[in-house]
């Protein structure tokens, strides 16, 4: 403690106990494309930097550093940059090098940045200003706070403009000293050149990141040499100069280039005043991209994606478009457009048919849309969407209880056209309480009136004697007594040329929760009746090649949830756990060990019992002897370790699989 307190009135002193100016903080993560903990801490950065609590005290930039190791391919953030970022976070020896210790308590052995990803505030440890360690998980708005209140000796203006080209941004930086200031070594101002918001349609690297901000892409003159400062200042002493800033080729979008000024000592490192010029819109021609559309695929290895484009520009007609679209991830061969778009209007693109993988489920397509001429912009958009795959037709039962935290489950496929609020996978409430897994739509979050979101079934063949059946639990809440969020089931036997509707339901018709719930719904833990179980027969699918999906439509209203889904022929039952509405009842659940199970029967008979732990290993087997009527059999299950089993019961030619929680209490 009294090694920080010293650190912080050292802090003090090297800025100027005189200065008048507000201060606006740099800081400077050293950050990394191939650095797993570096994708995992940044979204949490970012979010605490740009909170409208920071915002005005902090500015960042973002050196993409090669830790662990450099990426392998040839284009990477770091490579495009290599030779500045190199200096910046390298020993003294070979670079600029900030010390590498990581708080108070540690003694430096080695200089330069070693560790990613690894933050600095001011040219200075975090730890200074109040953090545990320099990784940047312990920015709060606290350290921010102490390190902004530092006055600073020096106010500074940064303003910028387009060239007529845009190929170019002119900047003009004053300097003025709002306090006398000495500096320890050589005093210079540094210009970079960041783009405040990068999103790639694959990962640059190998850390599965591919949103990046206030990434620095460039510095003017150079980030070595900056421009140079007198050493002594005093009151009202001014600078002032010009830099003119070639956009570099690898640029990504040209309207989110920002500039991050900032006047450093270098004999101590430590930072005197920071200044932004930020992103500024293009004066002239622009492109938006507004929809792409994937249509399913049953027969096919091959898809024809469409995706819409507007001309967002003011001044030019778009003649020439280049789309490169990604399957997967994955590039595949680009389509030229040409034609005339004029101001405001819209086209549809029809682009080359593309392979696509033939597992079924659902798969992404994205797509980069670059203007050739005039280029304004580089890359535009990276639009993105889900489509379904039928690769094949498997058997049934399909019985989903979404155990698995893989989400969607294999074969499953979610379809979310506007990307906003969809489908995805509860862990904290099942079927009638008796687990903690589910599939949830967050209608609460979806504020798109009538958006349609999709959950397919695995394609299944269904060919029998009997009509087909769908069963699954529901739970659902309304916002408000006129909330009017909609559930239907659809099924195809044609790939999705024509559906058929079996089930609808809506608003106060769907609610399971009694009055409406105002706060994002979770079903009561302690009510059962919150749930119930839906019964569908498909009548005339009991066919070969069937499509089934659940389709909601949204009315902002709140959320729903599906458990127990089972699809199959009526001589085989999945996974149902609704015990009022079938002849097995098992109880209590959870339970300490010892399960009693319920089964009536109009005929005597045998049963088995088959008990499977999480990764499917049987636990338990044991027959039962069933006479007609009511009978109660016990399972004894202590010694297990907790968790959550299947119960499978066979009777005859039909199972009945049941979830059983079993745990300490």
């Amino acid at each position: 403690m009294k090694r920080s307190i010293l650190a912080l009135s050292l802090a003090l002193i090297g800025f100027g106990i005189s200065a008048q100016t507000p201060r606006l903080s740099l800081y400077e993560e050293f950050t990394g494309e191939t650095c797993p903990p570096c994708a995992a801490t940044n979204p949490g950065l970012n979010a605490t930097l740009l909170s409208a609590t920071n915002a005005t005290k902090i500015v960042a930039i973002k050196w993409q550093v090669p830790i662990p190791s450099a990426p392998s391919n040839t284009w990477s953030l770091y490579k495009t940059n290599q030779a500045e970022i190199d200096w910046r976070y390298k020993a003294p020896s070979a670079g600029y090098g900030y010390a590498s210790q990581n708080n108070a308590s540690s003694a430096i052995t080695s200089q330069g940045v070693n560790s990613a990803p690894s933050g600095r505030i001011d040219g200075q440890h975090q730890w200074v200003f109040g953090a545990t360690s320099d990784h940047p998980t312990y920015m709060s708005n606290a350290i921010i706070t102490t390190a902004q209140s530092y006055t600073s000796a020096f106010s500074i203006t940064m303003t910028r403009a387009w060239n007529k080209t845009c190929s170019a941004v002119n900047l003009t930086v004053n300097i003025q000293a709002t306090a006398s200031f000495t500096s320890s070594g050589n005093l210079v101002f540094r210009t970079v050149m960041v783009e405040r918001l990068i999103q790639f349609s694959v990962q640059p690297g190998t850390n599965g990141e591919t949103t990046f901000e206030d990434v620095a892409i460039k510095s003017f003159p150079s980030i070595q040499s900056g421009v140079s400062m007198a050493s002594n200042w005093t009151i009202g002493q001014t600078q002032t100069f010009t830099l003119s800033c070639p956009i570099p080729s690898y640029t990504r979008k040209k309207e989110e280039i920002a500039f991050v000024g900032f006047i450093q000592d270098d004999g101590n490192k430590k930072v005197a005043q920071a200044c932004r010029a930020d992103k500024v819109p293009l004066p002239a021609d622009a492109l938006a991209g507004i929809a792409a559309q994937v249509d399913l695929t049953c027969s096919s290895n091959m898809i024809t994606p469409t995706v819409v484009v507007k001309n967002d520009g003011t001044v030019n007609a778009i003649t020439a478009l280049t789309l490169t679209p990604y399957i997967d991830g994955i590039q595949g061969s680009p389509t030229n457009w040409t034609g005339n778009l004029a101001i405001g209007s819209s086209a549809t693109v029809v682009l080359n048919p593309i392979t696509t993988p033939v597992i079924s489920g659902a798969h992404t397509f994205t797509c980069d849309v670059d203007m050739l001429s005039p280029v304004y912009n580089l890359t535009k958009n990276a639009m993105k969407t889900n489509y379904m795959v039928v690769g094949n037709y498997q058997g049934t039962p399909v019985a989903e209880g979404f155990v698995s935290t893989t989400y969607p489950p294999t074969g499953w496929g979610v379809i979310n056209p506007d990307l906003g609020p969809t489908w995805s996978r509860s862990g904290i409430t099942g079927g009638f309480n008796l687990t903690t897994e589910s599939t949830k739509y967050d209608f609460f979050n979806n504020t798109n009136i009538g958006d349609k979101d999709e959950l397919y079934l695995p394609p299944v063949n269904l060919l029998g004697s009997t009509n087909p059946i769908l069963t699954f639990d529901l739970a659902y809440a309304q916002r408000t007594n006129t909330s009017n969020d909609q559930l239907e089931v659809l099924v195809s036997d044609d790939c999705g040329a024509n559906w058929t509707s079996f089930y609808y339901t809506a608003g106060t018709a769907m609610s399971t929760a009694g009055s409406p719930v105002t706060n994002a719904y979770v079903p009561d833990p302690l009510n059962p009746t919150h749930w119930r179980n839906e019964f569908v027969t498909l009548t005339g699918f009991n066919k070969p090649n069937v499509l089934v999906k659940f389709v909601v439509t949204s009315d902002h209203g709140n959320n729903l949830y599906l458990d127990n889904i089972n699809l199959s022929q009526q001589s085989t039952v999945g996974i149902r756990n609704d015990g009022a509405k079938e002849n097995i009842l098992m109880y209590p659940n959870p339970t300490n060990g010892v399960v009693n199970i319920k089964m009536n029967t109009s005929n005597a008979g045998m049963s088995m019992i088959t008990v499977l732990n999480n990764i499917g290993q049987i636990v338990y087997t044991g027959e039962v002897t069933l006479n007609a009527g009511s009978n109660i059999t016990q399972v004894n299950l202590k010694g297990l370790p907790y968790g959550i089993y299947m119960v499978n019961i066979t009777t005859g030619n039909s199972t009945t699989h049941r979830k059983i929680n079993l745990t300490n209490q």
